[in-house]
């Protein structure tokens, strides 16, 4: 782990940790696994299997654990995701949602994992904190009706069409 970050997510899985860290790493581009700690004869994980690992994620370190089925992920928590394009939404809500992922409201998402996601375009940030509070209402208004981000009905919605 590196001194430069204090606090690290740490990621509760069932068994499949490895395949979550792989997943994760080859979504995002500046990204990588660090280290993997596999379980040895003690156990208590099958021999060779993940016990823990550490990736980063465009900077951001997190830890990963092959804790047993005992904790679930909820929606109490999620990845946001910046994103500056409406490309890199679509890329990131499919590679995100495939495989058993499903979609949910307002750019949020849970991967095959059932890990929450929030996948946000920075132009729907900037379209809510408008100062006419006209047009930032019928930016929030279009987007409680979303699924994924829409920038260009967000933008419609924003310039009152």
């Amino acid at each position: 782990m590196s001194s430069k970050q204090k606090i690290t997510t740490f990621l509760w899985f069932d068994n499949n940790a490895e395949e979550a860290m792989n997943l994760y790493t080859s979504i995002f581009k500046n990204s990588k696994i660090l280290n993997v700690v596999r379980y040895g004869e003690a156990g208590p994980g099958p021999k060779g299997t993940v016990m823990n690992g550490v990736f980063e994620l465009e900077g951001q370190q997190f830890m990963a654990l092959n804790g047993g089925p005992h904790f679930k992920f909820t929606e109490a928590i999620s990845l946001f995701v910046s994103c500056e394009s409406q490309e890199e939404v679509d890329e990131l809500w499919e590679k995100l949602t495939a495989d058993g992922g499903a979609p949910s409201q307002c750019g949020w998402l849970k991967d095959k994992f059932g890990l929450s996601w929030q996948i946000i375009p920075t132009t729907l940030m900037e379209l809510m904190s408008d100062p006419d509070p006209e047009k930032s209402k019928r930016v929030m208004q279009a987007m409680l009706q979303m699924s994924k981000i829409d920038v260009a009905a967000l933008k419609r919605a924003y310039d009152g069409l």
